[in-house]
C-alpha cells in the first residue's frame, strides 16, 4: 500500500482511506448492518488501509461508534479523521438541512467544537484524533468567524487532543483565512474524474502550500465501478437520486466509456473501481482517496487500488476520454 504524509505533519497514512459515511446508514444510504461494517473496516486494515474518515453527523453518531468498535485494540494501527461543525443539539447557527427529525446547522463556535470533540472521542473510544476537520463553513461567517474556529483548533492541538487540522468543503479564500493563524494540513473536497472543479484553483494552491487533500466520492457514489447499470433505481430520498451523472442519458455515456477500458483492466489485472481509484490518487494535488465500503469484499477491492501504478500514457488516455464526456446534461 502506498502511503503519503498529511500536510506538514509527521502523520503518514495510506493513499486509500476508508470513508465511513455510508456505514451510518439512514435515509442517505439505506439499511446497513453494523457487524458487516465492522468486518469491512477490519478487512481494510488487514489490507494496509490505515486512514479512516468519519463524522458525527453520519448516522447521528452511529458511524463513529461503529468505527470505534472496529478499531478496538488496534488504535495504534490507524489514523483517525473526524469532523465538527454540523450541529444539531440546539438552535445555534444557520440552518443547513433537516433530516430524520434532526435540524442540522452549520456552526463552528469554539464551545460547540469542544462539545463535539468530546462526543467523538467517547464514541471512537480514543483520547485523541489524528486529523480533526471542520465539516462545512458557516453560511454566516460574521457570526462564526474562521479566526475563532482556528484559534480553538490550535488550542486543542496544543492540548494533545488533535494532531493535525483540516477543513472540508472549503474554497481558496477560506483556506487562506485558516492559514493566517496557523498550519492547515489538509482539506477534504468532493472530487472524481467526473467532477474536477477543484483542479482549477484549489488543488494548485494546495500543491504550492503543502496542504494534503482527502477527496471524497472518487467513484461518484458507485457509478464509476461500472456496477450501476441502466436498470438500477434508488429508493425515495436516497442521496444518489440527486446526482446528475446518475441520470439515464449521462449514466449511459459513462457506462460506455467504462466499457471501453476493458483493455486497461486486463493490463493491470484489476477491476474498474480499482482502475478509477488508482487514476484518482495519481492526479496532481490528490493525496488520499476516501472510498466507502459496507461489505468486506468491497473494502478489500478498494484497498488493492493503492498498490497499482498506472503508466503515464494510460492515465492521460483516461483523462482525455473523461474530458470528452463534457458536462452532465
Amino acid at each position: 500500500m502506498k502511503t503519503r504524509r498529511i500536510g506538514t505533519s509527521c502523520i503518514e497514512a495510506s493513499v486509500i482511506a476508508f470513508g465511513a459515511w455510508a456505514i451510518g446508514g439512514g435515509t442517505w444510504w439505506g439499511e446497513t448492518v453494523d457487524n458487516e461494517s465492522i468486518r469491512a473496516i477490519r478487512a481494510a486494515i488487514d489490507e494496509g488501509v490505515t486512514l479512516i474518515d468519519t463524522a458525527p453527523v453520519y448516522g447521528w453518531g452511529r458511524s463513529e461508534k461503529v468505527v470505534g468498535q472496529a478499531i478496538k485494540g488496534m488504535r495504534d494501527k490507524v489514523v483517525l479523521a473526524t469532523k465538527c461543525g454540523l450541529w444539531w443539539h440546539d438552535d445555534q447557527g444557520p440552518l443547513f438541512f433537516e433530516l430524520e427529525g434532526y435540524t442540522v446547522r452549520r456552526w463552528l463556535n469554539p464551545e460547540t467544537i469542544r462539545h463535539e470533540l468530546e462526543d467523538s472521542l467517547r464514541r471512537l473510544g480514543t483520547d485523541y484524533i489524528d486529523l480533526y476537520q471542520t465539516h462545512w463553513q458557516s453560511s454566516e461567517p460574521e457570526n462564526d468567524p474562521i479566526s475563532d474556529t482556528m484559534e480553538c483548533l490550535l488550542r486543542l492541538k496544543e492540548e494533545g487532543k488533535i494532531r493535525a487540522i483540516g477543513a472540508s468543503n472549503v474554497d481558496v479564500t477560506q483556506v487562506k483565512q485558516y492559514q493566517e493563524l496557523g498550519i492547515l494540513d489538509a482539506i477534504q473536497p468532493r472530487y472524481s474524474m467526473l467532477d474536477r472543479q477543484i483542479e482549477k484553483e484549489l488543488l494548485p494552491y494546495c500543491i504550492e502550500n503543502n496542504i494534503s487533500s482527502l477527496v471524497y466520492s472518487p467513484l461518484e457514489q458507485g457509478l464509476l465501478t461500472g456496477k450501476i447499470g441502466m436498470d438500477k433505481t434508488f429508493s425515495s430520498g436516497e442521496y444518489r437520486n440527486n446526482l446528475p451523472w446518475l441520470q439515464p442519458l449521462n449514466r449511459k455515456n459513462v457506462l460506455n466509456m467504462l466499457e471501453s477500458w476493458s483493455d486497461l483492466t486486463d493490463k493491470y489485472a484489476c477491476s474498474l473501481a480499482q482502475l478509477v481509484i488508482a487514476w484518482t490518487v495519481d492526479q496532481p494535488g490528490v493525496t488520499f482517496a476516501l472510498c466507502g465500503a459496507r461489505k468486506t469484499e468491497n473494502a478489500i477491492e478498494n484497498a488493492a487500488a493503492g498498490k497499482i501504478t498506472l503508466e503515464a500514457e494510460d492515465a492521460e488516455r483516461m483523462r482525455k476520454e473523461v474530458e470528452a464526456l463534457g458536462e452532465p446534461l
